[in-house]
């Protein structure tokens, strides 16, 4: 089985191309500038601009992939705020000439989104809760989502939250390096605890993407974490892993800052759905730590 996937060059693109190479699909990895993956067997490398629409027909069409799992986005909310058309381009328009491109070679797709889709009073969420965005990035999510569902192949609508975990090549900020990295150089934190989420560790949304895929599942699903924490109480735990100096974290609520994106307050998943029907089982926050610093 042939799988491309977008965004290859991202934390959960690394993670996928190395568990899918690892299980024996052939994978046709594409991100945007050079390769920054390590060498896997069965592993083709394209550089793709996704909001160039010949480009993406031309890669679709020349590989014949028998899945797309389009994970490639515009995922910071502040700089989607900011620059509304570049992410309008990276997030709807093109999700939508991948929709047009798998429905011309009969692909299936599987589309990467967000908790960001709901207004975070009454999380944590199902699948079957009505999205009602906050900012404009989960706008862009889920106009891109509700292009997915107009698709006439099998797809698959993965959503996640506050993923976290260590690149396999290169660096990436997460809540558990911003914090770790801080208390370290005795630096003095603002944490925000009025916000919920169920963080999500990157193996985990990987091998729930492999669950979807043999599983041969469709529809919506909600993959990750079964924790719920709110940031403040995440940094408590990334301390107490490293004996750090907790004094230097101040509780604070979502007013102290000034962002140009509102975020949602409660978010979060109930995952019942893809623990029964995949046998979707995450680790726990700290576990994630572990796994990230053993």
């Amino acid at each position: 089985m042939n799988i491309l996937i977008t965004g290859s060059n991202g934390l959960l693109g690394q993670y996928l191309v190395r568990d899918l190479a690892n299980e024996g699909y052939k994978i046709i990895a594409t991100g945007r500038g050079n390769n920054r993956l390590p060498e896997y067997a069965g592993v083709k490398y394209i550089s793709l601009d996704i909001t160039d629409k010949a480009a993406v027909f031309e890669s679709v069409e020349n590989n014949k992939p028998d899945i797309v799992i389009h994970a490639a986005a515009m995922t910071q909310p502040d700089a989607c705020e900011l620059n509304k058309e570049q992410c309008r381009a990276t997030n709807v328009l093109a999700t939508a000439y991948l929709a047009e491109a798998v429905q011309k070679s009969g692909s299936n797709i599987i589309y990467i989104s967000t908790d960001f889709v709901f207004n975070g009073k009454e999380g944590p969420y199902t699948e079957e809760d009505t999205p009602d965005p906050v900012n404009f990035y989960g706008d862009s999510k889920l106009a891109a989502e509700e292009i997915i569902k107009q698709c006439n192949t099998r797809w698959t609508i993965v959503r996640t939250v506050l993923v976290y975990g260590n690149t396999l090549s290169g660096t990436r900020s997460n809540i558990v390096n911003w914090v770790k990295d801080n208390l370290e150089h005795r630096k003095n934190i603002k944490v925000v605890d009025d916000q919920i989420r169920t963080p999500t560790y990157v193996e985990d949304l990987s091998k729930g993407i492999l669950l979807i895929i043999k599983n041969k599942a469709e529809g919506i699903y909600h993959i990750s974490g079964k924790e719920i924490l709110t940031p403040y109480q995440m940094a408590l735990q990334v301390a107490d892993y490293f004996s750090l100096d907790k004094s230097l974290m101040e509780k604070v609520n979502a007013a102290t800052f000034s962002q140009p994106a509102q975020r949602p307050l409660k978010t979060g998943f109930v995952i019942t759905k893809a623990e029964k029907e995949l046998g979707f089982n995450p680790v726990s926050f700290m576990e994630g730590i572990r796994k990230m610093y053993p």
